[in-house]
Parts: C-alpha cells; structure tokens; sequence
C-alpha cells in the first residue's frame, strides 16, 4: 500500500473510531459530586442538585428515564438551568421525567432551547463565534413548560427572585432569562438578593461575563449557570474547544471560583438532536453539597 493511502486509511478508520466512541458517550449519563462552602457558619448542609441543558425530545427514553430516576439521591432542593427541550412535543415528556423531583424545593431559568426548536447547523461554525437563532420568532410553547413546572412549586426565576426556605434555611434566589438571546435583564440582579437570607444563589442558563460580574457584585454565594455542555468536544490535554459564549475554556465546566465567588457550570445532560456527539466530556448532571463556610 503507498504510504499516502495507508495514512488516509489510518486517518478515516481513526475518525470512523472517534465518531462511533462520541455517539457512545453522548448516552453515558453520569453524576458528579461535589462540595461548596456557600452557608453561613454553624449551618447543616444541603443537598443541591443542578440539571442543565437536557434537550429533551420526545423518543429520548434512555435520558427521560435517567432523568426520573435522579429522584433517588433525595435532594434538598432542584434547580434546572435551562434547554429543557429540543421540539415541542417533549414539553410533556420532560415534566414526567421531572415529575418526582417535582415534588421537592425547586426553581428553573430558561435557555435559548425552550423558546426556539433545534436547528441543523454547521459544528464548525462554533469555533469562530457563539452559535445564534438569527431573526426567527420563538416557536415552542415555552409558557406551557413553565406553567407545568410553577403550579408543582417551582420557582420561575427568568428575570425574577424569589425566596425559599429549605430545612430551615433560607436561601434568596436571583435568576436572568436567557443572556445568550439578550433575554437578560441585569436590573433584576442588581439589589435583588435579600440581605437577610443565610444564603445568596444566582441563576442563569448562559454564563456570559456581564451576568457573572452583575452577580459577584451583588454578593451571590453561589453562582449556577449551563449552556456550554462542558464544550461538548474536548481534546485530551487541552481540554474544550469553545464555550459557546464569552465565559473563557478554564470555567467551562464544573465548579471555579469567579472574582471570589462560587461558579458551577453544569457540563449539560444532552446535545442538540443534529449533533448527538460528545468527546471527552459526558454527559452529567451534578448533586452539590452546600457547607458551611
């Protein structure tokens, strides 16, 4: 064989290899851990659990059911970061998923996901610039999901704040709609935390720099963000290609601090329907052990 079309042959069998491990991956749903000092001295733990981007769509039984089944490490209280869907008829698919977790504390911002259905789009395109919805019209029923996920308690934090009480702590809770679509409104942040409350948590789907900022400086004790599936390809040494927004690659995911607050970004649950790959980088979804400072 010449060795120019040995190294080709390498070269596809090696893509065709990398391929069929990344639609593997993208299915090896994992639970991380981990702890953060986020309450006030003296006070018992709690027990966190944060989802994001789950892109549900309604024939995704394996996810649904991995999804469901987190109801088993009895959390404290739930909070879902956005891209709960991919099309709309996984509204109903994803509350059921939900449905026992539904019964706990909980709140919820959206993501560019739950207002826009998935699109076909070029993969490459993301190395040079965040991906966008263009001038489209949002096309899910978005006021559907929300209203099935607040008439079981939750707490809609898209530009808002609420209050929650949780094994006798209480925890002030600020959120932004979506920052990737210009859905945020930093005046919600600004002033919005209660100063009275043991602990202070921010939320957002996109962690984009001018949200993140907004937070640290309202004192936020704990900062819960999704959006960048982790970069959804990364390559081993390097890490994440890109973060799908202006939130550099060593935050990517997982838990860092950000100008002395607490940033956990969720590397995600699922992947846009079109681009059903990870490398590197599986899928999870994160139960964090809030501690006393």
């Amino acid at each position: 064989m010449h060795p120019v079309t040995g190294a080709f042959a390498a070269a596809t069998a090696a893509g065709v290899a990398a391929l069929g491990y990344s639609l593997w991956e993208a299915q090896s749903f994992r639970l991380r851990r981990a702890s953060v000092a986020a309450l006030p001295a003296g006070s018992r733990s709690l027990r966190l659990l944060h989802i994001s981007d789950i892109h549900l769509t309604s024939g995704q039984r394996k996810k649904r059911e991995w999804v469901h089944d987190l109801a088993r490490l009895e959390p404290d209280l739930v909070v879902v970061t956005g891209d709960f869907i991919s099309n709309a008829p996984a509204v109903p698919a994803v509350t059921a998923a939900l449905s026992p977790l539904l019964r706990r504390p909980g709140a919820f911002v959206f993501g560019s996901n739950d207002y826009f259905d998935a699109q076909l789009k070029n993969p490459l395109k993301y190395l040079h610039r965040p991906s966008s919805v263009g001038r489209r019209k949002p096309n899910l029923p978005t006021a559907d999901l929300g209203r099935r996920l607040t008439s079981q308690g939750w707490l809609d934090l898209n530009n808002r704040r609420g209050e929650l009480r949780v094994a006798d702590i209480s925890l002030s809770l600020v959120g932004v709609d979506d920052p990737h679509i210009g859905r945020d409104r930093i005046d919600t942040i600004n002033g919005g935390f209660d100063r009275e409350a043991a602990a202070r948590i921010g939320v957002t789907h996109s962690p984009y720099l001018r949200v993140l900022d907004a937070f640290a400086a309202e004192g936020a004790d704990l900062i819960l963000a999704g959006h960048t599936h982790g970069g959804q390809v990364c390559l081993p040494g390097y890490g994440a290609l890109v973060t799908n927004c202006d939130l550099d690659r060593t935050r990517v995911k997982g838990l860092s601090d950000y100008r002395g607050h607490p940033l956990h970004v969720s590397a995600g649950v699922g992947t846009n329907p079109y681009t059903p790959i990870r490398l590197a980088c599986p899928p999870e979804a994160t139960l964090l052990t809030l501690t006393s400072c």
